[in-house]
């Protein structure tokens, strides 16, 4: 189908711009910006006058919840509440039931996601069987068959062996290992940041030297074997700060942290609030300071989601019984233009965390706004607020720290390879 979008402001994050020009799609692919090709006659207008024209979300954490866990959400809620929310590409971590670690499981969810013909999915391999940190899997097939790094998810390897071998496996093919930099002896049991707030509240603590430990494991198993490694979700600022200067080294890692973890703190759990339980848990004041800083200075590579769909259940519990998690699809575009908002960061170079940037640890095509480039995009008004209402959320889950809040910049309608997979209502 060709399309024309009309009178909006473009926003390049890859190039830090912003100008008012149309776009022409045709063939599932941005053909001209500002002035029409010759003989192009669109089959569809799209009025974005006073609205703004981004490449699509690239989401590099994101559960669906299939296979296993479709009573938590289904394949076609979750990817509804992707398009809702910009996101045009997502990246789904190997916990699933069961776990991503046969070619045949990650070639059913892509054909399942292709079906829909809605965003793009991108599924992470189990780095080990079962996740269980004890047998590598057979990368190789699980590239074939569609997977794009691997990774343990929230599963810890406790054997640094096994992780050293792992990471050796992966650098003879060029692999990315995804890593959660988190000690499990140092974690276990607790359920807030170490620090007075949990002390308060009488919540076992995990503390900071869990991450920071873990981060100098990695570093010292990247050196030895030259493997190239994302860390996700990044918490505390001596994390960020470890990151830093493992990228002035010359390490070859990237990192995220998850929107969450760049707004709220640990004062926010209140009093036992379980929508606030989250892991990694949310740290002090000068962490979440730290974060932004590392965001606007590009120690952290990209902004996540982290979506993470639960029964209503399971947050029915007390705070250290609640599964942790919260939902964020339909959140991540909103999140990131406040953060631009309350620091002051040029929205363009606010939306490459969640476009360009998250592209480029991928090696994707993807987050740019140039002909010629496949037409993913999301129109949204940064105008626009609206209200976090549980019942108006296309996820099955519910469950999200933000329920109530106003948050600025709303989606009205997601292109996905050159089709309108959204429009709001």
């Amino acid at each position: 189908m060709k399309i024309q979008i009309q009178g909006g402001t473009l926003i390049d994050p890859s190039a830090g711009t912003e100008r008012q020009a149309d776009v022409f799609i045709a063939a599932g692919r941005i053909v001209a910006i500002g002035d029409a090709p010759a003989d192009f006659n669109a089959a569809k207008t799209i009025d974005a006058k006073g609205l703004s024209i981004a490449p699509g979300l690239v989401d590099l954490s994101a559960r669906l919840r299939e296979p296993g866990f479709e009573h938590k959400a289904t394949l076609e809620s979750e990817m509804a509440a992707a398009i809702a929310g910009g996101v045009t590409s997502l990246v789904c971590p190997p916990d699933t039931d069961p776990v991503l670690d046969e070619p045949g499981l990650v070639e059913m969810l892509k054909f399942r996601a292709q079906k829909l013909h809605q965003a793009h999915v991108y599924p992470l391999g189990a780095l080990t069987v079962g996740l269980k940190g004890v047998a590598i899997t057979e990368m190789v097939e699980l590239t074939e068959a569609g997977c794009i790094g691997f990774s343990q998810a929230d599963s810890p390897i406790i054997d640094t062996r096994t992780l050293l071998r792992a990471l050796q496996y992966a650098t003879t093919y060029g692999y990315t290992v995804w890593l959660r930099p988190q000690d499990a002896y140092m974690a276990s049991g607790g359920v807030a940041a170490s620090g007075a707030v949990a002390s308060r509240l009488g919540l076992s603590g995990v503390p900071v030297t869990a991450e920071t430990i873990a981060l100098h494991t990695i570093f010292e198993l990247m050196r030895v074997t030259g493997a190239r490694v994302h860390l996700s979700h990044l918490s505390s600022g001596a994390g960020v700060a470890l990151v830093r200067a493992a990228k002035a080294e010359g390490l070859p890692v990237t990192c995220d942290v998850t929107a969450n973890h760049v707004h709220l703190t640990d004062v926010d759990i209140g009093y036992f609030d379980s929508q606030y339980r989250l892991d990694p848990p949310l740290r002090s004041q000068r962490d979440r300071e730290a974060i932004r800083g590392g965001l606007a200075d590009g120690t952290i590579d990209a902004i996540c989601s982290d979506h993470t769909p639960l029964d209503e259940d399971e947050k029915l519990l007390p705070f250290a019984e609640a599964t942790p998690g919260s939902t964020g699809l339909e959140l991540l575009l909103s999140l990131t233009v406040k953060w631009a908002r309350d620091a002051n960061v040029p929205l363009a170079k606010a939306l490459s965390r969640i476009t360009s940037a998250p592209a480029d640890v991928l090696k994707l095509p993807a987050g740019r706004l140039v002909a010629g480039s496949i037409a993913d995009l999301c129109i949204f008004d940064p105008r626009a607020e609206w209200l976090v209402d549980p019942r108006k959320l296309k996820s099955q889950g519910r469950n999200s720290p933000f329920l109530g809040y106003e948050l600025p910049a709303r989606v009205r309608a997601t292109i996905v390879s050159g089709h309108v997979a959204y429009e709001a209502r």
